[in-house]
Order: C-alpha cells, then structure tokens, then sequence
C-alpha cells in the first residue's frame, strides 16, 4: 500500500472515532460530520458501501466518503466539503478557454477600470416573463406587476378584496381588482366609496312624484289618486264608487277628483248640496203681464192673476160670491188662493201651511177642514185654536206631484143666527227630489 492511501485510512478511522464516541449514538440523534481532505490524493476512491457486503452493522447507515467510509444513525447526514481543486498535472497544458477578468462579479473591464455589467440589457438575467429585470449596481432584480407579489421565483396574484377596500363588493382580477356598488349606488371618484344615486334626477319611472331615499326611491300620488301594484303608476280613485252620500244628488267622477252634480231647476250649494233655483226672482222665468211666478222646487209656474170663476167676481186678491146673486147660496162667499211647494220623502207628520182667518165676527166660532182635493187621505187639518189651524202632511209623498186642497173656514154664531164660509185654495206641488 502507498503511502498516501494509509494517511487516508488513518484520517478516517479518527474521524470515525470523534463522531463515534465524542456522543453515543440513539435513534433520536443527528450527526452532521464535514470531511476535509488535507492531503491531494489522486488515486480514485472506492464507494466501500457498494463493495463491502454489510458493511454497517444493525441500525446504523454507511456513508461513504472520499478514502473510507463511516457507520452513523440512520438520523445522521453528511454535508460533504466542496472538492478540493484539481491539481494540473504537469504533463499537462492549461486549456481553459474562459477569458481572465480582474473585475468583481457583475463588473466588466473597460480600459483601466471596471464598469457595471447591464444584464437586463445583455439579457443575461434569469427573470420570469412576467417579471421586469432592473439593473443594479454589480447585479440585477426581478420585480412582479402591480397587483402581484413574489414568492420564490414566481409572482403570485395580490387578492386586494382580502383587505377591505371596497366599500359594498369587490371583486378580484389577475393584478388588479375592482368596486362595485348594490344596487341604488354608484361609484365615487375614487372608484371606492359608493354615494347614493338620485333616481328622482335621472329619469325614474314614478308617473307623479318621486321622492329620493337612500339607495332607492319611492313614488307617490297627487290626490284623488293611488298607487299602483307595480309601484310606479298612478291610477285614479272612483270616490263616487266608495260611498253614496259624497253628493246630494248625483256624483261624477273626473280624473284625480269628483264633482257634484244638480239637476235641472237646482244649483250646486257648496261642494254637494242641491239649492233649487227661484226663476222668479232672477228674472228666468217666461210669465206674462198678466200672470204670476210662483217658484216650485225645481222650476216655476205662472198662474193667471184674475182665475175667479161665474158666479164669482174678482175682488182685490180673491173671489167672492155675492148673496144677491142665486147661485151663490150654497157656495163659500169667498175662495183665496195660495201656492206652495214641498219636497218629496218628506217625513211625516209634517206641518206644512198654517190657515188664518182674516177676519173674526165677535162671538163666531169657527172650525175648519178640507174641503176637497184629497182623496187618498195624504193629509189633515189640525186646529190651533178659533181662528187657526195647521195643514198636516199624513202621508210621505213623492213627485212631481200636485194637489190642489180647498181648505174650509166655517164660521157660525149662534147668537145672530150667522153662519158663512170661505175657502183658501191651496196649490201644492211636490218636487221631484228629497231637496
């Protein structure tokens, strides 16, 4: 054996032994040995791990190395030395083919100094394609796009929304992100916020009013109005539909609102009472010189002024019946007439005319009733006291409708053998409604 090999073997069994013993070995331990060659050695070394059946023993691992080998745990590894540089044989010419530089890494000679190599520029760099290289002084870097962060040699998409910000949704994109806003929102001018959207100002879809909230808005009717399933449109109300005593007579329903309506002969008082219209006072009527306006609900008539008939005469605003005349024995002496107007449904009893007498002879008494005109029994007379009396309406009637009711004063004393009467001859028309 030469003597270089029996150095080797030497150096190897020492440090076999300093690892060996300096700490019994468990199963739980870890050896890290480094092995430095101190003297070139230039035979080639054995793997004695591959040649040597068994080599190690039990639980423990061979680890070969340059001249030997050693038995350790098997947690134990080697972190073997670099190699030692090759020595050149002096046989042998030196063939390396890379160019001397002086300058330090990174650095390149030009004349007399050393200037800094551009390997972004040379394309010498080892960046990703994603990646952009930035010179340095002596080296280079490697940095990632905006919205991308390194890890290891890669670049790897930054999830902005992981940090909050947007203030109603974010949504994440390769490199960057971006804010969207729920709906009734719309993005500030930092692409951030969200402020509310006036849908009153941009054309919103209320057919009347619009009234803004925050992130929606509400529409709203005018009166006489309501609002629609839809909630946008405005559809009219039919208050004529919802109750019978809006109008006294008859309601009409108009676009938003209603109106009151009267018939013919009546005007509207208010909003919905009825008020009939007196013709004879504004002049409306269509009565002669000879005639009189007398107002009924509802219109008017025009009766003669002289409607005194044979036997009787016409004597200032009545007709009497002379006693010298033969055919006024059994008649009234006198027949007044008077005309009057009344509402239909009128509640009954209802005290309608009250009869006066003009004139009263001392010691007469006298009684009254009717005398004619009613024959389904609509009325009665009730007396007030001797010289007055009451026309009772008995009955609800309605019209148009017209009675004429000769209402008789008797008047008797029995003292001077008097006796005589007089008629008042009342006209009563019924209106055709309840005002």
């Amino acid at each position: 054996m030469r003597p270089g090999c029996v150095l080797v073997f030497c150096m190897c069994i020492s440090v076999f032994l300093h690892c060996a013993i300096s700490q019994p070995p468990t199963e739980t331990d870890t050896y890290t040995c480094a092995f430095y060659p101190q003297t070139p050695v230039y035979s080639a070394d054995i793997n004695e791990c591959e040649t040597i059946p068994e080599a190690c023993k039990g639980e423990m691992k061979c680890f070969n190395h340059y001249g030997g080998y050693l038995c350790l745990p098997r947690s134990a590894s080697v972190i073997p030395a670099p190699e030692p540089p090759k020595p050149i044989h002096p046989s042998l010419e030196n063939t390396a083919s890379e160019p001397f530089n002086p300058c330090p890494p990174g650095f390149e000679p030009q004349g007399d100094s050393c200037v800094d190599v551009d390997e972004c520029e040379q394309d010498s760099h080892d960046c990703q394609p994603s990646q952009q290289c930035f010179n340095t002084e002596g080296s280079f870097s490697c940095q990632c796009p905006d919205g991308y962060r390194k890890v290891g040699t890669e670049c790897i998409d930054i999830d902005e929304c992981r940090y909050r910000y947007c203030q109603h949704r974010c949504v994440n994109v390769p490199g960057s992100f971006s804010c969207q806003c729920e709906p009734g929102f719309q993005l500030a001018g930092n692409n951030r916020s969200c402020i509310d959207v006036d849908e009153c100002g941009m054309g919103a879809p209320c057919s009347q009013r619009c009234y803004n909230t925050y992130g929606t808005f509400l529409c709203r009717c005018e009166q006489g109005y309501e609002l629609g399933p839809d909630g946008f449109a405005c559809n009219d109300i039919d208050e004529c539909s919802y109750s019978s005593y809006l109008c006294q007579y008859q309601c009409v329903n108009e676009h938003g609102k209603f109106s009151c309506v009267c018939p013919e002969g009546y005007q509207l008082l208010g909003t919905r009472l009825c008020q009939d219209i007196n013709e004879c006072e504004t002049g409306a009527h269509q009565c002669s010189d000879g005639q009189t306006c007398v107002n009924i609900h509802g219109g008017h008539k025009c009766v003669n002024n002289r409607s005194c008939q044979e036997p009787y005469v016409q004597v200032s605003d009545r007709c009497t019946c002379p006693i010298t005349k033969p055919g006024c024995r059994d008649l009234p002496y006198s027949v007044v007439h008077r005309y009057m107007s009344i509402t239909s449904e009128r509640s009954v009893p209802s005290d309608i005319f009250q009869i006066q007498a003009t004139s009263v002879l001392p010691g007469a008494y006298n009684t009254f009733h009717i005398r004619s005109g009613d024959d389904n029994g609509d009325f009665y007379i009730r007396q007030i006291n001797n010289i007055s009396a009451m026309l009772v309406l008995a009955r609800a009637v309605n019209g148009p409708r017209e009675y004429v009711l000769d209402l008789e004063m008797v008047s008797v004393n029995p003292l001077v053998s008097y006796h005589t009467r007089s008629v008042l001859r009342l006209t009563i028309y019924v209106g055709p409604h309840a005002f």
